[in-house]
């Protein structure tokens, strides 16, 4: 069986191995780059607040930033993105604030999806991304059908579905990529192949070589690239983009990434991996390979840096703050916006419901 190459351009020093056919200007790489180090400064205060009971849960992108970020930026703001939750960057790279986002994360009455769903299971229409799923994998064929109609209704737009390695042990997998093969839809696949699926390492998972060969035995053009390399990340989406407004569509990009923090605040790694494994990885940090080159282009200082950091984390501060003082959503969120005329059952129970509320407030 022949092997899949992975696609590299970044060293973990900084240094262009090679020049990419299709480059990123200067000014998306400085606005990727501060898009990655925001979702890194938001996660590491998240998961504190998560340790000190003033949220619920949260999920850290830690060491795998570029692939979000990287891939948004070679797409059009019109394509719809279908994340799982490891994409924030990618929410961050298209506007959305740190006010929104942290008031999600605290599920108040100021998150834009009232509290409906966990924390780090983020969505804007605005934005064209659709809410997370908790469920692994169902999204895959949502983002195929969307795709479908895309090419049904001749729109210049594309699908493109986050989902990690662990996904493709799911029959929406399976199902989704053969329909979207079959009916040759414009959608981009990007699996995050971060190494481990909560603690079950990938060699436990598949025989296979990792997860592109599944493409290829689905039919469409798959590739491996390092998910820690901006440059590989920015040039595979780019021309898998422009192929399927060709009509060359689907495409599966398997990103080789790693997860430097725990699964969860639920999980803790250390039972599963040793500590040797994760320091050899922090070489290969995505945020440090793209600040070295930015640094050696003259795009980017060590000033710069610092006084992005504290901007950012006053920012962070004073979302936190805001959020602390928001009261939580109206218990008629609970009711509303599942049918057009609430049935008859579902009156009587608001009511009693708004009985009780207004007793125990």
């Amino acid at each position: 069986m022949s092997e899949i190459p992975t696609v590299r351009f970044l060293s973990n020093e900084g240094d262009l191995i090679k020049e990419p056919n299709i480059k990123p200007s200067n000014e998306v790489l400085i606005r990727s780059y501060k898009a990655m180090l925001l979702t890194r400064l938001v996660d590491e205060r998240m998961i504190v607040l998560q340790r000190q009971g003033m949220i619920s849960f949260a999920l850290s992108s830690l060491g795998e930033e570029a692939c979000a970020v990287a891939s948004c930026a070679a797409l059009d703001f019109n394509d719809w993105l279908y994340p799982q939750y490891r994409e924030a960057g990618l929410l961050f790279y298209r506007g959305f604030s740190v006010k929104d986002y942290i008031h999600h994360m605290f599920s108040d009455g100021k998150d834009i999806i009232l509290g409906r769903q966990m924390p780090n299971h983020f969505g804007s229409k605005n934005l064209n991304v659709v809410t997370v799923s908790s469920p692994i994998g169902t999204k895959i064929p949502h983002a195929a059908g969307a795709a479908y109609g895309m090419k049904i209704l001749k729109d210049k737009t594309i699908a493109v579905c986050y989902f990690g390695e662990g996904a493709t042990s799911e029959g929406d997998f399976h199902a989704g990529i053969n329909f979207a093969a079959v009916r040759k839809v414009p959608a981009i696949f990007f699996c995050r192949n971060n190494g481990y699926a909560i603690s079950t390492p990938a060699r436990e998972q598949f025989a296979s070589d990792g997860i592109a060969p599944k493409g290829v035995g689905y039919g469409i053009p798959a590739y491996k690239i390092d998910g820690n390399d901006f440059f590989a990340i920015f040039e595979t989406v780019h021309n898998a983009r422009k192929d399927c407004l060709l009509g060359k569509g689907p495409f599966l990009i398997e990103a080789m990434t790693y997860r430097l923090g725990a699964h969860s605040t639920s999980d803790d790694p250390t039972r599963y991996r040793s500590e040797e494994e994760v320091k050899k990885h922090w070489e290969e940090c995505p945020l440090k390979r793209l600040r070295l080159y930015l640094e050696k282009q003259g795009l980017w200082d060590k000033d710069k840096e610092q006084e992005t950091k504290e901007l950012y984390l006053n920012e962070i501060n004073e979302a936190i703050e805001e959020a602390k003082k928001t009261a939580p959503p109206p218990i008629e969120s609970l009711f509303e916006h599942v049918y057009f005329e609430l049935p008859r059952h579902l009156k009587k129970q608001l009511q009693e419901c708004l009985r009780f509320y207004k007793k125990d407030a």
